[in-house]
């Protein structure tokens, strides 16, 4: 059977809709907490009615899925990652962890005050998290460090655990400044050259 043709118009209009009720979700979540809000105060943020909601997400869940998976950017990874291949790493580097740090700007930060609360306490959210968008976003970044490794351009080293450090570094520095860290706060713009200066060179002296 032939494959139905997506009309590209249709699917802006869907993706321009997901991305209205995802951003009242944010705003409500934020608000009042993943909890206490209701597909209702969602959808009035959003300027819908309740039930058009549920033509796009399922439910609570799907709609804090659908943050998680926006604000990790999962469907450009791998594109994302693959240009690493050829550059000059530490510029490749810099300007990659530069985009990602840059998507923490105001309303990432709400982002993450509005979700991860809910991730870390809901056993359901959270095996979804990591089975859906965490897991597979280690296996695009793991299959081209590996390739880094494999042509010689980083040295040899065990790929998923360097990964997760470099994570790590990421995740902890997000939480330094949601805690108000006057240094992570005042010199965010700088930490991108950091990290990449940190993680590609060390920090004995050449």
């Amino acid at each position: 059977m032939a494959k139905e043709k997506v009309d590209p118009i249709q699917e802006q209009l869907i993706q321009a809709r997901r991305d209205q009720i995802l951003a009242a979700a944010i705003s409500v979540f934020a608000e009042k907490g993943f909890q206490h809000a209701t597909i209702r105060d969602v959808a009035k943020a959003a300027g819908i009615a309740d039930g058009t909601i549920y033509n796009y997400f399922e439910n609570k869940m799907a709609l804090i899925m659908g943050i998680l998976n926006r604000m990790n950017d999962t469907e450009d990874r791998d594109s994302d990652m693959g240009q690493a291949i050829g550059q000059d790493l530490h510029e490749f580097f810099r300007t990659y962890i530069g985009q990602r740090y840059g998507y923490m700007n105001d309303e990432g930060l709400e982002i993450l005050r509005a979700v991860l609360p809910e991730v870390l306490v809901n056993p359901e959210l959270r095996d979804a998290y990591m089975e859906q968008i965490i897991t597979p976003t280690f296996g695009v970044s793991e299959k081209h460090f590996g390739k880094l490794v494999e042509d010689g351009t980083i040295r040899p080293v065990d790929v998923p655990l360097t990964l997760r450090v470099i994570s790590a570094t990421f995740l902890g520095l997000l939480l330094l400044r949601m805690l108000g860290d006057p240094v992570v706060a005042n010199q965010w713009d700088d930490l991108p050259e950091a990290v990449v200066s940190m993680t590609l060179d060390g920090l004995k002296p050449s």
